[in-house]
């Protein structure tokens, strides 16, 4: 069996006591990056076995450990924070169980957008997740078709490109378009600041460098 381990996004409060136990009775863990997770399992008194799984090494290892998992194995796959499978590795090898008849479970647990969209005062009844927009080649196209959308949408980004995305949303959507910008959260310096695409723009310009992963919430056309 494969069981999908939400971890926390910041706040290791956040752990839920199912999850703990899985992955202490699983036979191995796969973790997107074993330097991040070890600390984090060790935290919580996790001492089982952690192998690397990730989006440079899934194609070369899934079959094998599929037909492990089909011999009577049961794996535990982590990401660095939050649900594997959502702008992270996972569905490559949840695909593969699925098709070989392994059983899948998910836990539930932390997705950075989820309190984004909750905690940003934008309409989240219906909306669109987009997760990472690509760096260069289609970045144009996806903007083109996010700013018509009728619905609410959320991105992800680094903190480096945070000023350079808000001003091509204001291109894009228009600069008095209300959007939310949410930041480390769950961590102590949570920010969630909701204005005019203009108005976030001029506030992180102002800020300056920034850390943490964000996420951008705009509401729709």
């Amino acid at each position: 069996m494969l069981y999908l381990v939400p971890t926390p996004i910041g706040n290791r409060e956040d752990m839920s006591a199912r999850a703990i136990r899985i992955l202490s009775e699983a036979d191995l863990v796969l973790a997107e990056d074993t330097r991040t997770s070890r600390p984090l399992l060790q935290h919580y008194g996790v001492d089982t076995p952690l192998r690397a799984y990730h989006a440079h090494n899934e194609h070369g290892v899934t079959p094998q450990l599929v037909e492990d998992m089909k011999d009577g194995a049961t794996y535990a796959l982590i990401t660095d924070a939050g649900t594997p499978g959502i702008s992270d590795p996972g569905f490559l090898l949840v695909r593969a169980c699925r098709e070989a008849g392994v059983a899948v479970s998910c836990l539930p647990g932390p997705a950075a957008f989820v309190p984004a969209l909750a905690a940003s005062g934008i309409p989240c009844d219906r909306f669109h997740f987009e997760g990472f927009l690509p760096h260069k080649k289609g970045r144009q196209t996806r903007l083109k078709y996010l700013a018509e959308l009728p619905n609410t949408f959320a991105l992800y980004e680094s903190p480096h490109r945070i000023v350079k995305l808000l001003g091509q949303l204001a291109e894009f959507c228009g600069e008095e378009r209300t959007a939310c910008v949410a930041r480390e959260i769950t961590k102590l310096h949570e920010e969630i600041t909701t204005d005019t695409l203009a108005g976030l723009k001029a506030h992180y310009e102002a800020k300056g460098k920034v850390k943490g992963e964000i996420v951008v919430v705009v509401a729709g056309k």
